[in-house]
């Protein structure tokens, strides 16, 4: 074994995270950061200097609680296995994370980089039947290598100064696609809201949030012009092969993401969709937590299962699109946000969707919002493609430039 090469037990400390019982309002709203893995998935950068919530020195003291000195790694040790960051701040972390203090022939910021370009790997190691977990003493013999100090901080401060300039473009490219995306609900939401004569005699609509509507279009509760069929309250059993289950994870505004990797069988199926819960053409998949208020329409005749957490709005007299529309659009989240319910994870009630007001006009103008809408959307969802290829390629460079520093692919940092 090389002198600076080996396990990483042989250059930092590593610790595990535990979490105070939540029971104990004594051990909660101190002022000591208390990191998870949540908290390193939401970092922007490469350092962490905040968290979600805090814990009492009361509960550092009696639950033991290791609290990581400036400039360690703290780094995520269950799915989602591989996200770190450096603690700007002295910090404890739950059990979903490990920390790392380096030793004195290691420089944490080069450590943080090292086990950044090796995440994938990091995540291949890991173990576990009831969830994913890297284990203590698998991170401890993870095999790394370093170079001299001074090498270290001279690659840190090379990568530091470029990763800044890349992150400031990447941040740029996010700004790009959360201004399109309110360009595109903008547009949505005035076409199913006001139609697209700005001639048309308008009336009240009676709904203090909205304001005028088109005098020839109708208010009706959602449940008077569509079906709403909850989902199955059953957890499926997964096969390898099968028929694709779609989850709240798939489901995005306009968007299902048939890739899942959760299938189930015929059988399984059959269960899943009792009582009209079969999913058909011209459907919508309409998500009630985690990405609540998304609604997709199934285009094509692909099999799916409905998956826990999901309903289908079916429609019974009105365009399937310009429903799909409607429920994406701002008039329909405005509704939706003032009936979400649950503290850590919101979620919208079956009964309150059902109650939501939708504006329908004539079958005929349905059709004709639809074809402008898809026209435009068309552009702007192409707009968004590009700018979102571009963010994966500056995200692609990133990892490149990291991996080619750490491992002396670079001339002049070696």
């Amino acid at each position: 074994m090389r002198p600076n090469s080996g396990g990483l037990r042989y250059f930092g400390r590593i610790r595990n995270g535990t979490t105070p019982a939540s029971g104990e309002a004594e051990y909660w709203g101190g002022d000591v950061l208390w990191a998870t893995p949540e908290d390193l998935g939401k970092l922007a950068g490469d350092s962490i200097s905040q968290t979600k919530r805090q814990v009492t020195e009361k509960a550092v003291q009696e639950n033991n609680l290791s609290v990581l000195p400036v400039g360690s790694v703290i780094i995520s040790t269950r799915a989602p296995i591989g996200h770190m960051a450096i603690n700007d701040k002295p910090m404890a972390f739950n059990q979903g994370c490990r920390g790392i203090i380096p030793g004195d022939r290691v420089h944490g910021p080069f450590l943080y980089y090292l086990l950044k370009y090796r995440a994938a790997e990091l995540n291949a190691m890991a173990n576990g039947t009831t969830f994913v977990e890297l284990s203590r003493d698998e991170l401890a013999a993870v095999p790394v290598e370093f170079p001299s100090l001074d090498t270290q901080q001279r690659i840190t401060q090379f990568l530091d100064e470029k990763t800044a300039q890349i992150d400031g473009m990447i941040e740029k490219k996010r700004a790009l696609l959360d201004r399109l995306a309110e360009k595109r609900q903008a547009l949505i939401t005035r076409a199913v809201t006001k139609g697209l004569n700005p001639d048309a005699p308008m009336k009240p609509s009676g709904i203090d949030w909205l304001g005028e509507m088109p005098a020839h279009w109708e208010v009706k509760r959602l449940s008077f012009v569509a079906g709403v069929i909850d989902c199955k309250h059953r957890t499926p059993e997964y096969i390898d092969d099968g028929v694709p289950l779609v989850s709240t994870t798939e489901i995005k505004p306009f968007t299902i993401d048939y890739s899942t990797k959760r299938m189930v069988s015929e059988e399984e199926l059959s269960l899943m969709s009792e009582g009209g819960r079969d999913l058909r053409l011209g459907d919508i998949v309409y998500s009630r937590n985690a990405s609540v208020g998304s609604a997709a329409l199934i285009r094509d005749d692909r099999r799916l299962c409905l998956g826990q957490d999901l309903c289908i709005i079916r429609s019974k007299s009105v365009h399937p699109e310009y429903l799909e529309h409607f429920l994406n659009s701002g008039g329909c989240l405005e509704q939706l946000n003032r009936e979400l319910v649950g503290a850590t994870f919101k979620r919208v009630n079956v009964d309150v969707i059902k109650k939501y007001f939708a504006l329908i006009p004539p079958l005929g103008e349905q059709q004709v919002i639809v074809s402008w809408l898809n026209e435009r959307l068309d552009d702007e969802f192409g707009n968004a493609d590009r700018v979102n290829r571009s963010l994966e390629l500056l995200q692609e460079y990133r990892s490149a430039l990291i991996t080619a520093a750490v491992t002396g692919q670079i001339s002049g940092l070696q």
